[in-house]
């Protein structure tokens, strides 16, 4: 068995090795909002929010925005057929500020997801030169558009995205959410990614979005992911692939965000998309989980069965002790940097276990058409 063992173990630990490598080489690389000086020029910029049934988080969203320290912008929301107050709240803000323009969205027409229908309509009705999309789930410091925009122009970019801070309050979002923000981290080398032109070496949040809008257009917009349940990657992939220029951003100082407020929600939201992400590709997909699952549970079961049972070898003991202690630090080094408690690193294993089994799921839900968002089936884009 040690034959096997051995050679596995170590193949475990370069692979940790090398996302330890990621990881460290991304604290470099991905610079903050407020790395970016003022502008002495202010480029026009439309704020576009789409909203379905977003009554408890629309007002202080949409107030955060108005509240943008940017001489030249407008905020325009759309709503997209809400069933709640969502238009009401929408309609006493527009009274109280000129700047505020709320549209009534026209019917979803086939082919398309709820979302980008909305965001769609929304870039069809802006004027400006710049594209700012976020999420209703958002809240916004007043110098976010400043910062963003200084950003944009620095770093001669055509599209801007970053990370907003997550909020996690509830334990299933504790376990959850700081993974996704983890797998970035630790899988994205950002120097190299912003040197190779390859679509899938690129990560965007869609709860910040910036565009020019020439680069936009030349996409084709919301119109060219239509029917892609992960429209923030898949237009940032398309930024790449016509040879545009794209950049991720730490924004969590100026941009905040609670994306889901408990275990449903996180099951929904995370069902509809981990299967997309990957291109329902299901031996990728199926093989990349289970990797996973063995990368960060394998050195744990031998360290537990290494106290009892002889069988295992002194040097394997070694190599799970090196493992472990290699994940802890790669799981710690993100968690500091996006600012979750420290404690949560020790979770680390549930947390993988929990993604995994979301994960499986979300590809079963995706095949046989029963993964919805905000009360529509979300169908496996052609």
């Amino acid at each position: 068995m040690s034959s096997f063992l051995i050679p596995h173990q170590i193949s475990l630990i370069a692979f940790l090795g090398l996302l330890l490598l990621i990881a460290l080489s991304n604290l470099r690389f991905l610079r903050r909002l407020e790395d970016y000086q003022y502008l002495s020029a202010y480029p026009r910029v439309s704020i576009l929010l789409p909203a379905r049934n977003e009554e408890s988080t629309i007002s202080d969203c949409v107030r955060s925005l108005l509240s943008q320290k940017y001489p030249n912008f407008r905020v325009l929301v759309l709503d997209d057929d809400s069933s709640d107050r969502t238009w009401q709240i929408l309609e006493t803000l527009a009274t109280e500020d000129n700047r505020l323009h709320i549209i009534k969205g026209k019917p979803l027409p086939p082919g398309w997801l709820g979302k980008h229908w909305a965001c769609h309509q929304l870039a069809q009705a802006a004027d400006g030169e710049l594209l700012l999309f976020t999420d209703a789930d958002t809240y916004h410091q007043p110098d976010t558009l400043s910062r963003s925009v200084a950003a944009l122009l620095a770093e001669k970019a055509d599209l801007i995205s970053a990370f907003p801070e997550e909020k996690a309050v509830s334990w299933p979002e504790k376990l959850i959410i700081p993974v996704i923000l983890w797998s970035v981290f630790s899988f994205l080398p950002l120097g190299l990614a912003y040197h190779l032109r390859t679509p899938f070496l690129s990560a965007t949040m869609g709860q910040m979005m910036l565009f020019r809008r020439q680069a936009y257009e030349q996409i084709g917009g919301y119109a060219s992911v239509r029917q892609q349940a992960t429209d923030d990657l898949a237009l940032g992939r398309r930024i790449k692939a016509h040879g545009l220029c794209w950049r991720l951003l730490d924004g969590r100082r100026h941009i905040q965000c609670r994306m889901y407020r408990n275990f449903n929600e996180i099951y929904e939201g995370l069902g509809k998309n981990l299967f997309a992400l990957f291109e329902y590709n299901v031996p990728i997909f199926v093989f990349i989980w289970v990797w996973l699952l063995i990368a960060f549970w394998e050195p744990i079961v031998i360290l537990a069965l290494g106290i009892s049972q002889p069988y295992i070898s002194g040097l394997s003991m070694i190599l799970a002790t090196g493992a472990v202690a290699t994940s802890l630090l790669l799981w710690g080094i993100s968690y500091h940097r996006f600012g979750f408690p420290w404690y949560l690193v020790l979770f680390y294993p549930i947390s993988i276990l929990l993604m995994v089994a979301i994960a499986m799921s979300s590809m079963v839900l995706t095949l046989t058409s029963r993964a919805r968002w905000k009360g529509r089936t979300i169908l496996k884009s052609k």
